[in-house]
């Protein structure tokens, strides 16, 4: 008997690990759910700006403030991701905040889940217009905004548009739109004619994840697949994308002296190759009330990389965001 109870026990494993790599998708929502849940974040829809989007909501109204902090909580953070990102990349970076504050990560219009529409422009206009309408769609009257890449610049533009609407930026990881006085990897794959984020086929997948990611984040195999699936099939729509933002390559360097008004955070990786640690120099000199700090050993996506620790400098600034920075950026020549 114990040896039939052992055959099947290993029958049943064999078979559930064949349908996880066979019918990846089966598994793909379940684990999404289950790391929401576990970051306290739910998705929800809603209707803004001729486009549906998918949000994630912690929901919740936290109480005061803790002892000492100077924000209060019950100023919403709304995550923004960067281009052909999505919601999700926040879940693990939203943790350790979804107790204090009410997080809100929306996918973009024209990214993850949300509406992409042929007759719709998705440059950095159009995108800081919409962000507008989704505030106002969900009742936010003012907001922290946090943004990687795409999503810095995002914060960054509707901060200058709309100052009295923003609480802080923080830019998580380096925003788009600063010459840097090194060119990094990418400046030179852009310079020779290729649009190196926008993935034809699968071993132009695996160059993008390398270029964006210093240390690769665990991924389970269904959401890895999804999520190489979606960049396959989008990747002549992502080229129209890629084109709309490259115009204002350099839009943010003309923006940035509007931010001095709001308390700004900056956390850029050390070993970024899409845009290069160099660029943190103009950026400071611009900004010199920011706080900017260097993350060692991370790339361009450090709300995945290095979620926890990255969370949690951003919560001290969320506590405290007019005072300096307890880990300063190194003084190095990068």
């Amino acid at each position: 008997m114990k040896r039939i109870v052992l055959a099947a026990v290993a029958a049943f494993a064999l078979a559930a690990t064949a349908l996880y790599h066979g019918a990846p998708s089966l598994f793909t929502e379940p684990l999404l759910a289950l790391n929401r849940s576990l970051s306290g974040l739910e998705e929800k829809i809603v209707d803004a700006a001729m486009h549906q989007i998918h949000y994630l909501d912690s929901g919740a109204t936290p109480g005061p403030p803790a002892q000492g902090a100077t924000s209060s909580p019950r100023v919403p953070v709304v995550l923004l991701h960067g281009i052909f990102a999505e919601k999700d990349h926040w879940v693990e970076f939203a943790r350790p905040l979804t107790a204090t504050h009410r997080v809100i990560a929306p996918d973009l219009p024209g990214f993850g889940e949300s509406t992409r529409r042929e007759d719709q422009a998705y440059d950095y206009a159009a995108h800081t217009e919409r962000l507008r309408s989704l505030l106002d769609a969900l009742g936010i009257e003012k907001a922290h905004l946090a943004g990687n890449s795409m999503g810095g610049t995002i914060a960054a533009l509707f901060a200058a548009a709309h100052p009295e609407r923003v609480a802080s930026v923080a830019f998580i990881g380096a925003p788009h739109g600063i010459r840097s006085p090194q060119p990094s990897a990418m400046d030179h794959l852009i310079d020779s004619g290729q649009r190196p984020l926008v993935a034809h086929d699968p071993a132009a997948f695996d160059a993008m994840m390398a270029l964006v990611f210093e240390k690769r984040p665990f991924l389970p195999y269904p959401i890895l697949h999804a999520t190489q699936q979606d960049a396959l099939r989008n990747a002549a729509s992502n080229a129209r994308l890629w084109d709309a933002q490259l115009k204002d390559r350099y839009l943010l360097q003309e923006k940035l002296a509007a931010l001095e008004q709001h308390p700004t955070l900056v956390l850029w990786g050390e070993s970024d190759r899409v845009f290069h640690p160099s660029g943190m120099r103009p950026l400071k000199a611009a900004l010199p009330g920011a706080q900017v700090e260097a993350l060692r050993g991370v790339g361009h996506l450090p709300m995945m990389e290095a979620p926890r620790d990255t969370a949690l400098r951003y919560a001290e600034f969320l506590r405290h965001p007019g005072a300096r920075p307890s880990r300063s950026m190194p003084e190095k020549s990068h």
